[in-house]
């Protein structure tokens, strides 16, 4: 069996995956929840990070919620420290907070004086952008990478006191960042130009394209076990992805020196709805969709099955993490 905590559109679910049924428990129905993180020191502590409501921590693992008191309310990605605990949540417009307890916050201005910072846009509503992810090193405590959407990918040596601008090589739209758990420096980016990643702790990024016809790329999750190994969602573009026809979307694999390789095991021709999460736990690999579909590989992508959901429906699907034991973390 393996625990996950998922943000939905509408709330925050705690699935319990096995063979091929998921059942689900819904909490903060109503809630509209965009992101969630587990604490890989103690999976008791859960975040979720709300649009209009800040950050709800839960101390039993998902079943109940309590304000963390961020002090400020649009929530788009929220982390947490594997090494030393400390909470991190992006906002919107564009600030990053940590917190060492889970309840008192401070912002690390610093990134808002960037120099690339004014220019600064999210294309949907140009006056503004947001933090659309972080990613602390599980090798350095000190070492974090945030993407800015759209922005770029900023790297901070000093657990954000002080940052580096856009990176060179990475993605300027970026929607996923990722280290791998086992191997020192190694980085992934999935982004609204295509995909990227860097071997020297994300100082330098190339990009990963080839073997792909789409590059708006959302989702992305990391084989543990293997550092050449690396998974997408991508989508022709963000009116597929995220518009009322179809994503055209697919899943893809990268393996050694690539090219990309669509997954098509079990999986439909092509993705009507977005898949938004992408999840490796236990061995396995999960994919979120944006219209409550969960899909489940457990032998790196080669076949994939739909989980009968149980106690459902789930909300769209737009952030998966592992729950308990069942992180991947080597």
């Amino acid at each position: 069996m393996t625990e996950l905590v998922a943000a939905t559109d509408d709330a925050v679910a705690t699935i319990v995956a096995g063979g091929g049924r998921a059942a689900v428990r819904i909490t903060l129905e109503g809630a509209g929840a965009a992101c969630v993180a587990v604490d890989p020191r103690d999976p008791a502590l859960v975040y979720a990070g709300f649009r209009g409501r800040g950050v709800l921590r839960s101390r039993d693992g998902g079943a109940t919620f309590e304000d963390a008191n961020l002090p400020h309310g649009d929530v788009y990605s929220i982390a947490v420290g594997p090494l030393d605990g400390a909470v991190y949540a992006g906002c919107e417009p564009s600030m990053l907070f940590r917190s060492r307890d889970g309840e008192g916050w401070e912002e690390l201005a610093s990134l808002r004086e960037i120099p690339s910072a004014p220019t600064w846009s999210f294309p949907p509503r140009p006056w503004t952008s947001h933090v659309r992810w972080i990613a602390p090193s599980p090798h350095d405590a000190r070492r974090l990478l945030v993407g800015i959407e759209l922005g770029g990918v900023m790297l901070s040596e000093d657990g954000g006191e002080t940052w580096k601008d856009h990176r060179p090589g990475a993605q300027p739209d970026c929607h996923a960042l990722a280290w791998h758990p086992r191997v020192e420096g190694r980085a992934y980016e999935a982004a609204g130009g295509g995909a990227a990643w860097s071997r020297d702790g994300g100082e330098t990024w190339q990009g990963a394209d080839e073997g792909r016809d789409r590059h708006y790329t959302w989702a992305l999750a990391v084989d543990p076990g293997d550092p050449d190994r690396w998974y997408l969602s991508a989508s022709p573009g963000p009116m597929q992805a995220h518009g009322s026809e179809s994503a055209e979307a697919h899943l893809y694999r990268w393996e050694g020196e690539g090219p990309w390789e669509r997954l098509a095991g079990g999986l439909p021709e092509r993705f009507d709805s977005m898949p938004y999460a992408l999840c490796a736990a236990d061995g396995s690999l999960f994919a979120g969709l944006a219209d409550g579909r969960l899909f489940r590989s457990d032998d790196g992508g080669d076949g994939w099955r739909e989980l009968e959901i149980e106690g459902g429906p789930l909300g769209a699907v737009l952030a998966l993490a592992p729950l308990a034991g069942s992180a991947d973390r080597g």
